[in-house]
């Protein structure tokens, strides 16, 4: 099994067990694929065809509002699953557009083979909605910091969770994501301890 291989093992097996047979039959349907830097894979409007693994690189997801300004939602690196989730699942269009903010390299499997697999392949289906379900539970988790709290405890909580960030992600998309003008960001850094 090549190393990328492992490392989607590894974060499967973190979330579950799969018998040799359901990995092998999931390990199949992945598929190498890079892009640079300041890529939409995905744009507003399209249905999201693939399930990212990220290997290398970080991406994001955002929204456009009505006068066209972004929020950045979520970012994305090594090892998480990335990609537009709701258009994903629904096949539906996409609300947001997901983007690489660095090169990046990742595995990809096709909506069509993952959703094959989830009817064939209880197992798999099983730890498919377990990882949804930590989706939306870190979704609901970031709707309370957004809706109750000041802009140092976004940010230092965001930190507590990823504190490798501030050396991955320019500065700009990071106060985007806490939701303050970029130009307060530094003074923001010198308020938290980091």
């Amino acid at each position: 099994m090549n190393e990328d291989l492992k490392q989607l093992k590894a974060l499967m097996n973190a979330m579950g067990s799969l018998n040799e047979a359901d990995w092998e039959c999931f390990a199949a349907i992945w598929k190498p694929y890079s892009s640079p830097r300041k890529v939409a894979l995905t744009h507003v409007g399209e249905t999201e065809k693939y399930l990212y693994f990220v290997l290398d690189g970080v991406q994001r997801v955002y929204y456009f509002d009505s006068q066209g300004r972004e929020a950045t939602i979520v970012f994305m690196y090594p090892p998480s699953f990335a990609g537009v989730l709701d258009s994903f699942m629904l096949q539906l269009p996409s609300k947001y557009c997901f983007e690489t903010l660095s090169t990046s390299r990742f595995l990809r499997a096709s909506f069509v083979d993952v959703n094959a697999l989830m009817k064939s392949r209880p197992a798999l289906q099983g730890l498919i909605l377990q990882g949804m379900s930590q989706v939306l539970s870190g979704l609901l988790e970031r709707l309370v910091e957004l809706q109750s709290f000041s802009s140092e405890e976004k940010f230092s909580r965001f930190l507590a969770r990823s504190p490798h960030i501030l050396q991955l992600v320019p500065h700009k998309y990071l106060a985007n994501y806490i939701g303050i003008d970029a130009t307060n960001f530094s003074k923001l850094i010198n308020k938290v301890k980091i």
